[in-house]
This record gives C-alpha cells, sequence and structure tokens, in this order.
C-alpha cells in the first residue's frame, strides 16, 4: 500500500513546508495521490529550490535568485511515458503568489541520465486569497485586462541531469529570458 513506503514521510513533510511559509494547504495535492499500490509512486517528482534570473531588463527590481519560493509535485502519465503533469506554486516577478500547473513533455534522453524537456503551462491567479495579486503587474496583469483573469503562459526548455534515480538538477530558459536552475527529487 501506498501509505506503508517510507517516502510518504517525505510527502508529508513537503506538505507542512508549504502549510507552514505560505499557509497553503496541501490536501488536494496529496488527495491526488494514488491509493492504491505503493510502486505507483515511482509515477512522482518534487521539484523544489529554483534559482530565477532575468536576463533582460533586469534593474534589480524582479523577484529573482531564491526568493521565488517555486515547489510543484510532477506526475508522470505512465512509467515509460514521455508526459507529465505538475501543479505547484511560486512567486512571480512581482513576488505575487502564483499557482503553477502545466505539462511536461521529455523531447530526448542520453542514457548517461540526461534528458531535454520542455514544460508548457500556466501560471497566474486561482480561487485561493494566496494567489489573489498574481495578475496585479507586468503581462500577468496584461493578461487579466484582456481575459479577467491574471496569468501569464509559461513556455520553459530545460536540460536536465539525473545524478540517481532519485536525484537531478535542470537548468533552462522560460522564454523570452528568465534563466533558471531547479532540483527534481523523484521517488523511483
Amino acid at each position: 500500500m501506498l501509505f506503508d513506503s517510507p517516502m510518504i514521510f517525505f510527502i508529508k513533510a513537503v506538505a507542512d513546508v508549504l502549510k507552514k511559509n505560505f499557509g497553503i494547504s496541501c490536501l488536494p495535492l496529496l488527495l491526488v495521490l494514488p491509493a492504491g499500490q505503493a510502486e505507483e509512486l515511482n509515477l512522482y517528482s518534487i521539484n523544489t529550490g529554483s534559482f530565477v534570473y532575468h536576463l533582460t531588463g533586469n534593474h534589480g527590481q524582479y523577484t529573482e535568485k531564491f526568493d521565488n519560493d517555486f515547489y510543484s509535485v510532477e506526475r508522470k502519465f505512465s512509467e515509460d511515458s514521455k508526459y507529465s503533469v505538475l501543479v505547484g506554486t511560486m512567486k512571480n516577478s512581482f513576488d505575487d503568489r502564483c499557482i503553477a500547473a502545466g505539462v511536461r513533455r521529455d523531447w530526448a534522453e542520453g542514457d548517461t541520465g540526461w534528458v531535454f524537456k520542455g514544460v508548457y503551462g500556466y501560471t497566474g491567479e486561482f480561487i485561493f486569497d494566496a494567489f489573489k495579486h498574481c495578475g496585479d503587474d507586468g503581462s500577468y496583469a496584461d493578461f487579466k485586462k484582456v481575459t479577467g483573469i491574471g496569468f501569464s503562459p509559461y513556455i520553459y526548455h530545460a536540460i536536465q541531469y539525473n545524478f540517481t534515480d532519485y536525484f537531478g538538477v535542470e537548468s533552462g530558459i522560460i522564454i523570452p529570458s528568465v534563466f533558471v536552475i531547479t532540483v527534481q527529487w523523484s521517488f523511483r
């Protein structure tokens, strides 16, 4: 069973950190975990610790480096799928808390742990109060004027190196010019 796995303690610890630091309940994320067999847990990853830097137009006014507080839970569609879905939270460039949701596609893989991947997603407002200011500034506000919802589409391409089955580091660009480094913890 899933709850017999020692990895559930890690998932609970991440949920506790999100609740304590951001007031975000992770119950919806924990409910999407399969209540079935423990081997399904190996389809999940947690992404943490993003380093972000704006390559153009940066005059110190953006939320950068490790201040974006990015966390997400990712689930592959199947063991051999090139696709996964992710849901998480982060602070945007204007220090506003946003929900992040998207689809990941692994475009190429090497035999030595290298993966070239893309993440295509939504970063923006959501129904909870914690996310209500995401659309106040920048491109988020521009989309809000047109659609009524403050968000920004994210197109991110990166190269990830998996040091082990459980730990990988990736680096890439959010189009057009945001440099990112992120850590991924997997349950394989």
